[in-house]
């Protein structure tokens, strides 16, 4: 199994530094989104206080000609604190801190998908809306190949891994403990974590998050999620398709609801929703991934528990739909609805500000409003 070097420097030597005390001094690891629009960065700075809110939280600057963002004859961008988490790594007092980026000029980097996002979600305040995005990923050694797999050939078929427990079953638990344990004590609202249909494929869950809470909490997951695998040597992908042929894709499901949807009769709402997403199919495909659904082609064939992505579906409890109405919801008549046509690479900002759009500020069309 291919490992990173770093793993195997002694873990019980660094242990004796970190327990050294640090006088009344705070370290702030500053996390934000790279050019890609995929990867993170961090950099860390010394603070003179503990900070209580990322209101007292200092603006910093990066090289943005090293990250994708910018060209090295003007590459000042500025890190702006948007949201602050305990640090499981070296523990309190120190913080992690989630940035937005800002260009030479104050106005938001390409990838700074929060900055509107953020602004949406302020005009439906009051109609409280949740979110909860289950987070697929496949953790994979260093040269690419999946975890606990054999070095030339395949495992055997889909069929006992989900949920699976056992060495022939479960490949890679250590990441998935470590990561629930370091996302609870970071204060991220993780609210499970399960094996998935392939083995070395795995997810974790975020929510109840509301409105911009969502996409922040889900990002520091996805950091906590790769510190993690760093520390043991290996890697998290969150490809939508790793594996070519008879395996399942990484998606990242998310349930939505308004306060509406939740009370009694709420299934109407529910209904008007998944009515009015079936009319901008194209448009949420597109905000679903990276790339504008280039990614999700690879992924959402009609196969392996996925829709068509050419064409849009709902259905009770019908996990080759673009949209799951739970059992239950539809028992109850309320509750909420699940996308699942979002990708695992999909930034979280852009997929939840998608579906505010559409489903409570009624846009139609192809082009997002301006407002």
């Amino acid at each position: 199994m291919a490992t990173s070097a770093s793993a195997t420097l002694s873990k019980a030597v660094k242990q004796q530094y970190m327990e050294l005390p640090q006088g009344d001094k705070v370290q702030a690891m500053y996390i934000w989104i790279d050019g890609t629009g995929e990867g993170l960065r961090c950099k860390t700075r010394t603070l003179d206080f503990e900070p209580k809110s990322v209101e007292e939280l200092p603006e910093w600057n990066f090289d943005g000609s090293s990250t994708y963002q910018s060209e090295g004859s003007n590459s000042d961008m500025y890190l702006i604190p948007s949201a602050m988490f305990r640090d499981p790594f070296r523990k309190d007092p120190n913080k992690l801190v989630l940035c937005e980026v800002l260009k030479y000029n104050g106005k938001p980097a390409e990838t700074n998908l929060r900055i509107t996002c953020k602004k949406v979600m302020e005009m439906v305040e009051d109609q409280i809306p949740w979110f909860g995005m289950e987070q697929e990923y496949t953790i994979l050694g260093t040269d690419g190949h999946p975890f606990g797999w054999p070095s030339n050939g395949f495992p055997g078929p889909q069929g006992p891994y989900y949920c699976g427990v056992g060495a022939d079953k479960a490949y890679g638990r250590d990441i998935v403990e470590a990561h629930y344990r370091a996302c609870l004590y970071a204060g991220v609202q993780i609210c499970g974590t399960n094996a998935e249909v392939m083995p070395a494929q795995w997810e974790f869950q975020v929510g109840p998050c509301e409105g911009i809470n969502m996409g922040d909490h889900l990002w520091v997951a996805r950091f906590l999620l790769h510190r993690v695998c760093e520390d043991f040597g290996i890697i998290a992908s969150f490809d939508p398709k790793p594996i070519s042929g008879n395996w399942n894709g990484a998606g990242c499901h998310t349930n939505f609801s308004t306060k509406e949807m939740r009370e009694e009769g709420g299934l109407k709402a529910i209904e008007d929703s998944i009515e009015k997403l079936g009319k901008r199919h194209s448009y949420h495909i597109r905000a679903y991934d990276p790339k504008g659904g280039l990614d999700n082609a690879r992924r959402l064939t009609g196969h392996h528990e996925t829709s068509n992505i050419h064409e849009f579906s709902a259905g009770v409890a019908n996990r080759g739909a673009s949209i799951r109405i739970p059992r239950q919801v539809g028992q109850e008549k309320k509750g909420y609805f699940e996308d699942r046509r979002p990708s695992a690479n999909c930034d979280p900002y852009a997929v939840t500000e998608a579906l505010i759009r559409t489903c409570l500020l009624n846009e139609e069309g192809e082009e997002s409003t301006d407002y």
